[in-house]
């Protein structure tokens, strides 16, 4: 149930056979992505339990279960702005209440993160994830 940017991202890690390219393309990621606003680097919109700061500032378009998901991020850490550019492809667009029809850790097994990334790391993904489901939950009530 991926969506179009993520199967693209998808398809480029397929692409790409060498790690070091595979991190410099997620690196590239995060570097296109436009920056969160400093007013919105605030405790209300940090994600606990990432070793580098980050921060998540949902956009929530309509109400309900039909309410379109959406959100920006931040990193002080250039990897894990392109982690954080992952996510934003795999959730950017869907409605709420299919966010969590989304099984991110077998989305994103199948760029082979999983195996790639530190624990610290893994742990930070997860908490972003958990972060993404839980508002979206919210959301779509």
């Amino acid at each position: 149930m991926a969506t179009a940017a993520f199967e693209d991202i998808a398809d480029t890690f397929e692409f790409l056979d060498d790690w070091e390219d595979r991190y410099r393309h997620v690196i590239e990621l995060g570097r296109a992505m436009p920056p969160l606003d400093e007013a919105f680097r605030v405790p209300a919109f940090k994600v606990d339990g990432c070793a580098s700061q980050v921060w998540i500032r949902p956009i929530i378009a309509g109400q309900g279960e039909a309410a379109l998901f959406d959100f920006m991020g931040e990193s002080d850490a250039m990897i894990v702005r392109g982690l954080i550019a992952i996510l934003h492809a795999l959730y950017a667009g869907v409605s709420a209440a299919d966010v969590a029809k989304i099984d991110a850790a077998v989305e994103l097994g199948r760029l082979g993160l999983n195996d790639h990334l530190s624990a610290q790391r893994s742990n930070g993904v997860r908490a972003m994830v958990e972060r993404i489901r839980t508002t979206a939950a919210e959301a779509a009530v």
